[in-house]
């Protein structure tokens, strides 16, 4: 007898959801139009819940269990796009953020296929990759642009600060890059975390690898999600941090300048 020794991906991936009428469903936290830091120009974002991974610095905590999220089928889902399609085909488009979006991949494909090809939107996916292992390369046929959240570069240090594996992620970015999928790589820049110069540098190497990286998106840490940690019962571990000085930001994002590489 031959001995199964395939890995398993990490993570888990929802089964597929209906409603009591059959209908493809998901569970969704929020909508938000007009946002312009969430790909290029005005976006319309579908915000999803679940998420595997605890990071510290969560604003969106709230999102961390899937069932939290209101049950909605993807018609309805795509009801609230429409509303918007003429004004986002020529001014933006669609992006599906969270929580993890890939911890209800099916749910998340019929929208993105659906966004591409009936209201004719570009389309954005915001994720940390973490998952991506679970799905064939035609998953993302229909996504346009990746949002790709790089938490750390030192593998514990990630593990410390997200609760999950690093190497999931570095793993995806390489398949986006082989695949030719368009990524905008995204930073959280926290004091006394993800400051550290070597870490940085190592990181800003690993991206001057990669293919289709059209930018770096450094984001100062900030703690506009503490108060949600305090009404969930969760205890908040970074109340004594303050948001990234001018000049810490200005030495982070010189060092993925320094590579060609377009930071903002």
């Amino acid at each position: 007898m031959t001995e199964n020794t395939t890995l398993k991906p990490p993570g888990v991936i929802a089964p597929v959801c209906v409603d009591e009428q059959g209908r493809l469903s998901g569970f969704v936290h929020s909508f938000e139009m007009g946002s312009a830091v969430d790909g290029p120009g005005m976006r319309f974002v579908l915000f999803v819940s679940g998420c595997q991974f605890r990071c510290l610095y969560c604003h969106n905590p709230d999102t961390f269990k899937m069932h939290n999220g209101t049950v909605m089928t993807v018609d309805r889902v795509l009801e609230e796009i429409a509303e918007y399609a003429t004004f986002l085909r020529f001014s933006g488009g669609l992006t599906i953020s969270g929580g993890e979006p890939l911890m209800q991949a099916h749910f998340i494909r019929e929208i993105f296929y659906l966004a591409k090809h009936d209201l004719h939107l570009h389309t954005t996916l915001d994720t940390q990759g973490f998952l991506a292992a679970h799905l064939e390369d035609e998953w993302f046929d229909d996504v346009d642009l990746v949002l790709l959240d790089i938490k750390h570069m030192d593998a514990e240090k990630h593990l410390a600060l997200t609760g999950q594996p690093l190497q999931p992620t570095l793993d995806f970015a390489r398949r986006l890059s082989a695949i030719g999928r368009k990524m905008w790589i995204r930073y959280v820049l926290v004091p006394g975390y993800t400051d550290d110069f070597d870490d940085v540098e190592r990181l800003a190497d690993f991206v001057a690898t990669l293919q289709g990286v059209e930018r770096v998106e450094v984001l100062p840490f900030h703690k506009m999600g503490e108060n949600k940690w305090a009404e969930l019962g969760l205890k908040y571990q970074l109340k004594g941090v303050l948001p990234p000085d001018a000049a810490l930001l200005k030495r982070v994002i010189a060092q993925f300048s320094e590579r060609g590489l377009y930071t903002c």
